[in-house]
């Protein structure tokens, strides 16, 4: 008898000993959204916008300067989120690859640990949400208004419903609605609150059709880039503001899926503005052109993050008035960064910096201390090892990235990466950017057309645009052969397969997880 007693008594310590643990369990809400770059969020860049809600996790916490992706486009870098892995290894390299949603990935882990999740707002990886108690996602890429969505979880399978108002606002209001109302209050949750905006073709709400009419945006000293002194990569494109912006990209037409008020107050917004330009264009220089052009695209890019950063604001006031915010880790990113006219451009792909680096912001009370700035390499392959690091969860040995918690404390560790392996693989395919991989020290970056069999060497200190490759010149002989050595053996430790051109298709199928872990270097 008095040993069952002090058994019941072990088991009753033992389990209130898993409580306390559980609830020392932060909550994490990752906020994401596509194609975001740094040029457009005022902790990073002021000259354009102000977006004083994201802001607010710079100032309460860490931002950090060098957040490189692994593949710089919508899908490939969410199921890079999802799994810790490089592309190669998680089967989904472009867009149109249908992601393996019966592999491990950090949700399911989370949930394993005690964790309640949910997805909501933009998934893009075609395949139905696994290891979410809730998921509301977006159809494929979603409209920018009235956009059907996908509900279901771990015990409902996906029903689509249909929904009228602005993508933006009607994913914060579910994700308010799912905190407020529908998850356990009990559980630490893991929410990963995903806006399809400010992704092409750019569409505002109601509310900023007219924000900044009266603004001139200033231009990048590259807007007329000519792509002389590089590989012939950069000027093989079809993604210019020039050219390659369709009457729909600049709200030339309107949307075809408005209801008859919203397309009544759309067409107050642009007619006026439409005709002025139309009856003008003919006798509008080509330089003059592209500046209208880029003036339009750029404000109504800007517009959509607006409506972003407002969501983000309430989102983050919910937390704080409902005492969650000491609790919580907050993380905010996007899936790669984004060109406002650089080298003339929009969209994403390249390995040059504006498309490489994606912004990252993280808050934690009592973790971060506010308002320091981290310029370690990190990477969104860091994302899920992080989430788990964070929530007390093993991360498992075939993962590729690293945590980023030591780096939240103001540790870095001695082997903290001091070099980034990216690769694009999307060609043939949209905006047309030959396949390339490379390396990046922070400092200097060679990039290989592997299709092409060309190269580049950028000096980023001495040539912070990326205007003129030194590959082949004699001073940088030794930088150039010790990447190149560098990018041999990063291909190797990622275990990069051999032949560098997968056709579409060839990895959509479950990876075999690597065994062992090593430090990136």
């Amino acid at each position: 008898m008095q040993f069952f007693s002090r058994f019941v008594v072990l088991i009753v310590l033992v389990g209130f000993s898993s409580l306390l643990r559980a609830g020392d369990q932060p909550n994490i809400l990752f906020i994401f959204t596509d194609d975001h770059c740094e040029q457009a969020l005022s902790a990073y860049d002021d000259t354009r916008i102000a977006t004083p809600n994201l802001d607010r996790i710079a100032n309460d916490g860490m931002k950090f300067t060098r957040c490189y992706v692994t593949n710089g486009i919508c899908g490939p870098s969410r199921a890079v989120i999802q799994t810790g892995k490089y592309s190669h290894l998680n089967g989904f390299i472009r867009n149109g690859n249908t992601f393996d949603g019966s592999q491990q990935t950090f949700p399911k882990l989370m949930r394993g640990a005690g964790y309640e999740t949910a997805v909501i707002g933009k998934w893009h990886l075609k395949s139905t949400p696994q290891g979410f108690d809730y998921f509301d996602v977006l159809v494929g890429q979603g409209p920018y208004y009235n956009p059907p969505m996908i509900h279901g979880g771990i015990e409902a399978k996906g029903t689509q419903r249909s929904h009228t108002g602005y993508t933006t606002d009607i994913i914060k209001d579910k994700a308010l609605a799912w905190l407020k109302e529908s998850r356990d209050p009990e559980k630490p949750f893991m929410l990963m609150f995903q806006h399809k905006a400010p992704h092409r073709n750019w569409q505002p709400g109601p509310k900023y059709l007219n924000w900044l009419d009266d603004v001139t945006i200033p231009e990048p000293e590259t807007l007329f880039d000519d792509y002389s002194n590089r590989a012939s990569a950069a000027a093989n494109q079809t993604m210019t503001i020039k050219e390659h912006l369709t009457p729909v990209d600049l709200k030339l037409v309107a949307p075809t899926n408005l209801d008859p008020y919203q397309l009544e107050v759309w067409n107050k917004a642009y007619h006026k503005k439409n005709l002025d330009y139309l009856s003008r264009r003919d006798s509008m220089t080509e330089k003059e052109v592209i500046q209208w052009k880029y003036q339009r695209y750029v404000k109504d890019y800007l517009r959509c993050v607006k409506s972003v950063d407002d969501s983000v604001g309430e989102v983050l006031d919910y937390l704080k008035a409902e005492g969650l915010e000491e609790n919580t880790l907050v993380i905010y990113s996007s899936d790669q960064g984004w060109y406002l006219g650089e080298h003339g451009w929009f969209d994403k792909r390249w390995m040059y910096e504006e498309s490489l680096t994606t912004p990252l912001l993280a808050k934690w009370p009592g973790v971060i201390e506010a308002g320091t700035t981290n310029d370690s390499i990190v990477s969104n392959l860091d994302f899920a090892e992080t989430f788990l690091d964070a929530a007390g969860v093993d991360v498992p040995a075939d993962m590729q990235g690293e945590s980023l918690v030591p780096l939240f404390k103001g540790e870095t560790p001695g082997d903290w990466r001091s070099s980034f392996y990216y690769h694009y693989y999307e060609f043939p395919g949209a905006h047309s950017v030959a396949r390339h991989f490379g390396v990046t020290d922070g400092s200097h970056k060679l990039i290989h057309y592997y299709h092409l069999d060309e190269w580049e060497l950028f000096d980023l200190e001495a040539d912070p645009e990326e205007l003129n490759s030194v590959y082949g010149t004699s001073d940088y002989a030794g930088k150039e052969a010790e990447l190149k050595a560098e990018l041999d053996r990063l291909r190797e430790y990622y275990k990069v397969p051999e032949d560098p051109m997968p056709q579409p298709g060839e990895f959509d199928r479950k990876p075999k997880g690597k065994k062992g872990k090593k430090k990136a270097a």
